[in-house]
């Protein structure tokens, strides 16, 4: 064998062994049903044309591989933002494993949560059961001071009722009687993770605010100066989050991060483990109730739980992933407007360098063409830095975008004139995508990992920007929000221009005609 204790290979070395190419070819042979080569490649360069995007485009239901995320796994991202919080998830283990292992991936931390482990008898008969000893199990072993109760599809479908399992689960004594469970149905056949966020986030605050379900007073509102902060699902949420509290703390802002999620993905190495580490304080959730306003990082993460912050006399502000300089002056007089402070010299020098930076770089992003898919947000925000480069960002995929994302996203258009030829694509897929790149090719690609299968597909070089992104490393840690932000979105899309550039001219005196080496 290719493998031995003393020379140990991974797997990209190992596979490419006799033995294991050998027992491929002939898996591939013996059972896969090949069909011959040139069908398939005729089959393939179809797929490229004009006739095929028609067809693909006019499918109606079958999705291929959508650049979304079901329900809970929004909502656990939520709970985790919680002091000593754990997320319960009422549905299979199989789909609390995937959550978990999601999250891990992408933030290199582990992600506590648990699972009421319905099987076939809970899918019959109901999951109260489940419900009454999971939750007596996570308060015994894991002593959170909340558990954030959710659902999958199993527990969605069979009609169980979280308000009545979670009453009786304390009338049987597995929770205390003043033992805070807030809860969100978050059905994954509907709606995306960005859903699960704002049911999640919209169902900790109500019950917090509004002594959901008996177990604790309703609040009372006076009103202070504090500023409450939703940073909505988020991928950069350890780097966002901290960017964001350092700004806070330049205007010298009174304020509440609801959800922070920062410090439990990025916890250090020093022999303590951390189940739980930072968050939003309870005490800090039930006040955030009196705050001045709360202002939203992601307008379409939070469609529900802004318009209850509304009800309880908040003015409320909805933003979207600023990056670009103008949304992030937009995000500062905002501050500035609702605290009547001024705004740091120190940020407005921190702007003037983004706008040097834009200036020194102008020339190699004017005219490029982007491809960008995501969230609804982070497909605004990003096309919204674009324009303001120069760049076009022809092709805007969301698969979880609705019409009112449409409509912005055409106004954001209309007011470029480099965006005079950019489309939107609500609710499209990547496989959607794959015959746009295609038909209408574009410069670079903008996504999470899953790009790189359209990168290989299509020759289309991708720049990842989004969530989740499994196949590099720690970029969770740096920010993309306020000047900060777009400085370092700025330097990752040129690092990839430079990159592509030199691969394209790496024969000195046939494609390097000046041995250049200045960009």
């Amino acid at each position: 064998m290719t493998q031995n204790a003393d020379h140990v290979l991974d797997h990209f070395d190992l596979f490419r062994g006799p033995e294991y190419q050998e027992m491929l070819k002939n898996k591939r042979a013996l059972f896969e049903n090949a069909r011959d080569p040139a069908e398939v490649e005729r089959i393939r360069e179809w797929a490229k044309t004009e006739e095929y995007k028609e067809k693909n485009f006019a499918r109606e239901a079958l999705t291929v591989n959508p650049a979304k995320a079901c329900q809970p796994l929004g909502a656990v991202f939520v709970a985790v933002g919680f002091a000593k919080t754990i997320p319960f998830v009422h549905g299979s283990q199989g789909c609390v494993a995937y959550y978990r292992s999601h999250f891990s991936r992408h933030f290199k931390e582990p992600t506590s949560c648990v699972s009421s482990s319905m099987t076939e008898d809970a899918a019959v008969f109901g999951g109260l059961n489940n419900m009454i000893d999971g939750l007596a199990n996570t308060h015994a072993m894991y002593k959170p001071d909340m558990i954030a109760v959710s659902t999958t599809c199993m527990a969605e479908v069979i009609g169980d009722d979280l308000n009545a399992f979670i009453k009786t689960a304390r009338e049987k004594g597995s929770i205390p009687d003043d033992y805070p469970v807030p809860f969100a149905h978050t059905p994954a056949f509907v709606g995306s993770h960005i859903t699960g966020y704002d049911n999640a986030m919209k169902g900790i605050i109500s019950y917090f605010w509004d002594g959901r379900a008996g177990t604790i007073d309703k609040v009372e509102r006076v009103p202070n100066d504090s500023i409450n902060f939703l940073g909505g699902f988020d991928g950069y949420t350890v780097g966002n989050l901290r960017e964001i509290k350092r700004i806070f703390g330049e205007f010298g802002i009174n304020y509440t991060i609801l959800g922070d999620n920062s410090d439990v993905w990025d916890t250090p190495t020093d022999g303590e483990f951390r189940m739980y580490d930072g968050g939003t304080t309870i005490d800090e959730a039930v006040n955030a109730i009196h705050a001045k306003a709360t202002i939203s990082m992601q307008e379409y993460c939070t469609e529900k739980t802004l318009p209850l912050i509304a009800e309880h006399g908040q003015e409320v502000v909805a933003l979207n992933h600023p990056i670009s300089v103008k949304a992030t002056d937009n995000f500062l007089m905002t501050l500035a407007r609702l605290t009547g402070k001024e705004i740091p010299e120190s940020l407005a020098k921190e702007r003037g360098r983004l706008v040097d930076a834009i200036a020194d770089s102008s020339a190699h992003i004017h005219g490029k063409k982007f491809a960008i898919y995501g969230d609804p947000d982070l497909c605004y925000g990003l096309a919204e830095f674009l324009l303001e480069l120069g760049a076009e960002p022809t092709t805007v995929l969301a698969t979880n975008g609705g019409k009112a994302w449409e409509k912005k996203m055409q106004e954001l258009f209309d007011s470029s004139p480099f965006g005079k030829n950019c489309k939107v694509y609500p609710g499209k897929d990547l496989w959607h995508m794959r015959s746009l790149l295609f038909t209408d090719p574009v410069d670079f690609l903008i996504g999470n990992t899953y790009g790189k299968y359209l990168e290989r597909d299509t020759g289309t070089p991708l720049i990842r920007i989004g969530f989740p992104i499994f196949d590099r490393h720690h970029k969770h840690r740096y920010p993309v929000w306020g000047y900060q932000g777009g400085m370092n979105v700025l330097v990752q899309i040129l690092d990839k221009i430079f990159d592509t550039i030199d691969l394209a001219t790496n024969m000195p005196a046939k494609t390097d005609y000046s041995f250049d080496i200045i960009r």
